[in-house]
């Protein structure tokens, strides 16, 4: 930080810095252009930021960041009950609901099982998910496949497996989104994981 700078500037900086894909030198780049834009960057974002602290909640049935409770997508009638779409964060929801191809509802864990980083089941919102299926079937809202839509990790794949053997008994289907080769892909740029995940799910031409 620029030792000129006074404590409140450096203070910005600091925290812009702790944003992902931010580091000191990008924090600065920021915050030079927040100030410099004051009128049309940095008030309104500062304000836009206190409204967002201000009003936005999590979703008490699937976790996701909305202004109401329940979320928009879970209040929605339009949307299948029946499909409970499990995604590791918000920015994967949000990155589904962009395709427009998943009309169910959603089911945000808050995280990835981790024993490195000492992330258990009870960190996450792995209950939850569980009671909701089972209740479901029980209230006869009908429940009928659970989508993990986890990253091609190991401790997504970690994750999906404990989530799996969780829902046994809960009379849903489990299903994982397919891995392999994206559209327009090349093989040539594509790693070996990818590759042979591309193999395994390989169907009829």
């Amino acid at each position: 930080m620029a030792a000129s700078a006074g404590p409140e500037i450096e203070r910005l900086i600091a925290l812009l810095a702790k944003l992902p894909g931010l580091g000191p030198r990008s924090a600065r780049r920021a915050a030079l252009q927040l100030l410099k834009r004051r009128e049309q960057l940095l008030l309104p974002l500062a304000a836009a930021m206190a409204e967002t602290a201000e009003k936005v909640v999590s979703c008490s049935v699937c976790g996701t960041p909305d202004t109401r409770d329940p979320c928009s997508i879970c209040s929605d009638p339009n949307r299948d009950n029946g499909l409970i779409c499990v995604v590791e964060e918000a920015g994967a929801l949000w990155a589904m609901e962009r395709s427009g191809a998943f009309r169910g509802k959603y089911h945000v864990l808050g995280g990835l099982l981790s024993a490195l980083d000492g992330i258990g089941p009870e960190a996450l919102r792995v209950a939850e998910l569980v009671g909701r299926a089972k209740a479901g079937n029980e209230t006869g809202a009908g429940v009928r496949e659970v989508v993990l839509a986890l990253p091609a990790t190991v401790d997504g794949q970690t994750t999906a497996h404990y989530l799996a053997e969780r829902l046994t008994g809960s009379g849903v289907e489990v299903t994982s989104l397919a891995r392999g080769v994206p559209v327009g892909g090349d093989l040539d740029w594509l790693d070996d994981g990818t590759i042979v995940q591309a193999l395994r799910a390989r169907r009829p031409a």
